[in-house]
Parts: C-alpha cells; sequence; structure tokens
C-alpha cells in the first residue's frame, strides 16, 4: 500500500480497488461465457457452416472419400458372404 506521511493513500488504495474490480468482472465475464455450453456450440456450428461455404471443394472431397469408403464396406461385404 502507498503511504504518504505514514498514512495510507486513500486515492491510491480507491483506484486498485478499481482496477480490481475491473479484473474480476472481466473473469467473471469469460467465465459464464465458458459455462454457456449451448452458445458455444451454436457459435461453433455457425463457424462451421460459413467455412464449409467458404470453402466447399474440400467438404464435397470429404463426402466423396465417405461414401467411397461405404461401398468399399459394401463391396468386401458381398465378397465375404459369397465366399462362405
Amino acid at each position: 500500500m502507498a503511504t504518504v506521511n505514514g498514512k495510507v493513500d486513500t486515492q491510491a488504495l480507491r483506484a486498485e480497488i478499481q482496477r480490481t474490480r475491473a479484473d474480476l468482472g472481466e473473469t467473471v465475464q469469460a467465465l459464464a461465457a465458458k459455462a454457456d455450453v449451448k452458445a458455444r456450440v451454436r457459435r461453433s456450428a455457425a463457424h462451421r457452416v460459413e467455412s464449409a461455404r467458404a470453402h466447399p471443394v474440400p467438404l464435397a472431397a470429404a463426402a466423396s472419400m465417405v461414401t467411397g469408403a461405404l461401398v468399399a464396406v459394401v463391396v468386401l461385404l458381398m465378397i465375404r458372404r459369397r465366399r462362405r
């Protein structure tokens, strides 16, 4: 604590209290934002939609890869059944 002539500097103390309150308010807001799972999911979904719209080719490539994997599984299952 700052002192002037052996006395506590009340103005400096009040300024420190204000800074502490502001820091605490920011911390509480950050914690509340992290705890709001519903809002976080909405933001994440909105971001993914925007990303998919901005980059449609990678999304199409991913979809074709999934389709190719499904076709491969079906073919393998058909071959396996015929062998039995």
